[in-house]
């Protein structure tokens, strides 16, 4: 309470009070719920903080607090930040497609997207991967940082994930790890907003756990700086899950797809037991692995490229 009466002292009771990453302080909920009602009508407090628990407050929050989820930027607004003026001419189409590029290979965070050296963008986003993955996340779930951001790389390069292949990993690289340590930290990654788990849809939700998950980082741009690849049926991915994620409200879910044939569908979006919409993402619409093929019976919208242009039509 000292340092907010200092705080107060100085800059006075009107306004709006930022406290970045308090979670971490213990009895947080409790400093914050008497303040707000010592202040209430003259302070407005406003939290952050790269945890979860604000997204589901516990019991002395409930009621009182209004949560906002913040992402890396979308394409629009990473359009913005560059100053890429949107114009239907070749040029125009150009300029924006060289854009979506830059954007899947780098991500969206603010700080990446205003570097200009590729190295610097590069050194940036591993900064940012240790400090979330190989700390945070090692801190929450109490693991070692070596076996966090270990993990953290295992699932950026896995399109599947589940516990029992990602132990057989751990001990394949000779790390002894068990199972329920593996499952505290893809929770806590989760909770962290380091990386989002898409179950496979059922409407019986228990059905949902006999099939892996999969794994999507929470920027596009940690898949080049860890790995020095571009995949683009990766990225695709990954950046339409990320706009459909910013887009959901709580009652919405996301999921995946698959039939007994093989036969997939990229992104199911539900509400309670009824589907919503459904997508398939393609990098190449021409057939093959991710073209033709992926053109099930189950409907849904189309987003891709083919020969240089954007192409959008309902599957």
């Amino acid at each position: 309470m000292n340092v907010l009466d200092s705080v107060l002292k100085w800059f006075g009771e009107d306004g709006f009070l930022l406290l970045d990453e308090v979670t971490s302080v213990r009895d947080w909920e409790g400093w914050l719920v008497r303040n707000h009602e010592l202040l209430k009508g003259r302070l407005r407090l406003i939290v952050s903080s790269s945890r979860k628990s604000l997204v589901l407050p516990s019991r002395p929050l409930r009621g009182g607090i209004l949560s906002f989820e913040l992402f890396p930027l979308s394409f629009s607004e990473f359009l913005s930040f560059k100053a890429v003026v949107v114009e239907k001419t070749v040029a125009g189409k150009g300029g924006v497609e060289r854009a979506f590029a830059e954007y899947l290979k780098f991500g969206g965070f603010p700080e990446v997207v205003l570097a200009v050296d590729e190295t610097d963008k590069v050194s940036i986003l591993n900064s940012y991967f240790k400090d979330v993955v190989g700390l945070d996340v090692a801190e929450a779930s109490g693991t070692e940082p070596v076996l966090a951001g270990s993990f953290g790389k295992y699932v950026l390069q896995t399109t599947y994930f589940s516990a029992s292949k990602c132990l057989d990993f751990f001990k394949s690289v000779g790390h002894r790890i068990g199972k329920e340590k593996i499952l505290q930290l893809e929770k806590y990654s989760e909770y962290g907003y380091s990386f989002f788990f898409s179950t496979i849809f059922f409407r019986v939700a228990k059905d949902r756990a006999q099939y892996p998950c999969k794994a999507y980082a929470c920027d596009t741009g940690f898949y080049y700086a860890l790995t020095g690849r571009v995949d683009l049926s990766r990225l695709y991915e990954c950046a339409a899950f990320l706009g459909l994620r910013r887009r959901m409200s709580g009652r919405k879910g996301l999921y995946y797809w698959k039939n007994k044939a093989g036969l997939e569908v990229d992104l199911v979006v539900s509400e309670g037991i009824g589907v919503e919409a459904v997508y398939q993402v393609a990098c190449d619409l021409s057939g093959g692995k991710n073209g033709g093929q992926g053109k099930t019976r189950f409907g849904g919208v189309w987003v891709g490229t083919q020969a240089g242009k954007n192409v959008y039509f309902d599957g």
